[in-house]
């Protein structure tokens, strides 16, 4: 690759090998060959218009839904949070939000605005980028059910405009134009009562801190749920709550979560999701799916 440093058109920070604990909400990972977070989005376009076409890259929000193994990823890792947050309101009933900022400071923007359907994004631990990736949801709502339209990057620095309809969008799964990457999104919302929607954004919150492991290290839900069910039923039902590899835990809280007891590796998490698939399958016949993103190379 080609002597980043040596550009004076950026403004971003660049970083080399850094560990990738410091960058997923597991608190584990190898390190990344070069890490890049941009000033803000002609920042990077000006970053991606000058990398070589085939530099493998991967994007991190705040690196939940994400296992990056031990022996870390090559190329480089673009980290937009902080540089990519646009957070306006667009019209009368629309938020323009960054793919860089926490969906819980969209949904506490939005209901300030008096603006109500975005609650449900309090209870994702993420970026909108990660949520738009991958269609997350919470609390019987999803992501792309108030996008309108998306801007994306593409590998020459080149923006694009998507409509909502130009995307195939399943449960935690959209397809669209490849290699371009989401840089915000329009949210179409509706009028509501501030104070109400404070309160619900609070109540999700609340509800999220008495179901789930949150002062543990985790990644959010490991395991999509199958049709009409839900896999941490399956996983519970299994006898597979306190199960342990290392200090990695199927956690006691919420079945769904795998948590980091404290010094877990990665190659304890993906043996543990691997030992829960298995069990589920053999004790109720069932394939369960990751939801995480599991990338790199083996130590």
């Amino acid at each position: 690759m080609m002597a980043v440093e040596s550009r004076p058109d950026l403004r971003g920070e660049l970083s080399h090998n850094q560990p990738m604990s410091a960058h997923t909400s597991w608190r584990v990972g190898g390190r990344a060959e070069r890490c890049y977070r941009p000033a803000d989005l002609d920042d990077l376009r000006q970053f991606l218009a000058g990398l070589p076409a085939a530099e493998p890259l991967l994007w991190v929000g705040l690196g939940s839904n994400l296992l990056v193994r031990d022996g870390g990823v090559r190329g480089t890792v673009i980290l937009p949070f902080g540089g990519l947050d646009t957070l306006e309101t667009a019209g009368e009933e629309q938020v323009r939000a960054g793919a860089g900022v926490s969906c819980a400071k969209v949904a506490r923007f939005a209901v300030r605005q008096g603006l109500t359907g975005a609650e449900f994004l309090a209870g994702i631990p993420g970026t909108l980028g990660g949520a738009l990736y991958m269609n997350a949801g919470a609390f019987g709502g999803e992501t792309w059910s108030v996008v309108s339209e998306v801007q994306t990057v593409d590998r020459q620095g080149e923006l694009h405009r998507r409509r909502r309809e130009d995307y195939r969008i399943g449960y935690r799964s959209v397809v669209g134009a490849a290699e371009e990457w989401f840089v915000d999104a329009l949210l179409c919302l509706q009028p509501g009562d501030r104070v109400a929607g404070q309160a619900r954004v609070r109540g999700l919150l609340q509800q999220r801190a008495a179901s789930q492991p949150t002062q543990l290290p985790s990644c959010g839900s490991v395991f999509r749920n199958p049709p009409d069910d839900f896999a941490a039923r399956l996983i519970e039902a299994a006898g597979l709550k306190g199960e342990q590899i290392g200090q990695a835990q199927v956690s006691h809280k919420h079945a769904n979560f795998i948590v980091n007891l404290g010094g877990a590796r990665a190659t304890d998490i993906e043996a543990l999701i691997r030992y829960v698939q298995q069990r589920v399958q053999e004790c109720h016949g069932v394939r369960l799916e990751p939801e995480v993103q599991i990338v790199g190379d083996f130590e």
